[in-house]
C-alpha cells in the first residue's frame, strides 16, 4: 500500500496533472509510495447548475464557497476509496482534513515532518472570496504557505504534497539528502553548495569555489559548512 494517500478537493482538478505527473512526485506514484487523487468539487452539488459558490451575506464583492458541498465532498472523500488500506493497518487510520486559507496555521518544515507520519492528508481549496465559515467546523485544521493573497488554495495543495512526499519513506534516491537541507535544523538554511568548474570566468572576473572544498580535509569541510548554516540564519533574520 501507498505511504502517503493525498485527496485533493478543488474546483479545478486539471490544474493539479502536470505538476504531480513530473519529478520527484511522478515516480513516488509510479513506485507506490505515495498516492494523489484529485476530486472536483462540481462533482458534490446538488442542482443542474452544479453551483458551487454564491454572493456573501451582508454584501461585499466577490463570490464564496457554498457551505453545502463542501461538507458533502469532505465526508464523502473521508468515507471513500481508503477501506484497503486500513484493512492493512490494523488500526485507525491517521489522517487530518486540511483547508488552505489565508488566516490559517503557517506551513513549515517541522509541519512538514509530521505530518508525513500520517495515513493520509485530505486537502481542501478555497476559491474566490473563501469559503463559507461553517466549512471549519468539518476540517481538523486550516493551514497557510504565507503571508499573502493566491486566487485559490491549489498552489497551497501542491506545496503540502510536494514538501510531505518528499519526506516518506524511499521517495528521494539519496536519503542523505533529507539530513543537511534547509530547515532540518529550524532557523537554519543549508549552507552554499558547489560543482565544477572550479573556478567560472565572466570576461576579467573569476568566480571561485572557496578553498576549503576542494582540499579534502573533511573535519575542514564539516566545519566550514555549519558557519555557513548559521550565517544563512543571520540573513534570514
Amino acid at each position: 500500500m501507498p505511504n502517503m494517500r493525498f485527496d485533493i478537493i478543488s474546483i479545478f482538478p486539471d490544474m493539479f496533472d502536470g505538476y504531480f505527473s513530473q519529478s520527484i512526485i511522478g515516480r513516488a506514484q509510479e513506485r507506490g509510495l505515495a498516492k494523489i487523487k484529485v476530486y472536483d468539487l462540481r462533482s458534490f452539488t446538488a442542482d443542474k447548475r452544479r453551483t458551487v459558490d454564491d454572493a456573501p451575506y451582508g454584501g461585499g464583492a466577490g463570490m464564496i464557497l457554498k457551505v453545502e458541498p463542501l461538507h458533502r465532498a469532505i465526508v464523502n472523500v473521508k468515507k471513500g476509496g481508503f477501506a484497503d488500506r486500513v484493512k492493512k493497518l490494523w488500526r485507525p487510520a491517521q489522517e487530518r482534513v486540511i483547508l488552505l486559507s489565508a488566516k490559517g496555521r503557517p506551513w513549515t518544515q517541522k509541519l512538514a515532518r509530521e505530518y508525513a507520519k500520517l495515513d493520509r492528508l485530505i486537502l481542501v481549496c478555497g476559491r474566490y472570496e473563501g469559503v463559507d465559515e461553517r466549512v471549519v467546523d468539518f476540517v481538523d485544521e486550516e493551514i497557510s504557505i504565507g503571508d499573502y493573497v493566491l486566487t485559490g488554495g491549489e498552489l497551497g495543495a501542491m506545496v503540502i504534497v510536494d514538501s510531505v512526499s518528499r519526506l516518506l519513506g524511499g521517495v528521494l534516491g539519496n536519503q542523505d539528502s533529507l539530513a543537511a537541507e534547509s530547515h532540518d535544523e529550524p532557523g537554519l538554511l543549508e549552507y552554499p553548495q558547489y560543482t565544477r568548474p572550479a573556478v567560472f570566468r565572466v570576461g576579467r572576473q573569476h568566480y571561485t569555489v572557496p578553498k576549503v572544498l576542494l582540499d579534502g580535509n573533511h573535519r575542514d569541510i564539516a566545519e566550514w559548512q555549519r558557519r555557513q548554516k548559521h550565517e544563512a540564519k543571520k540573513i534570514v533574520k
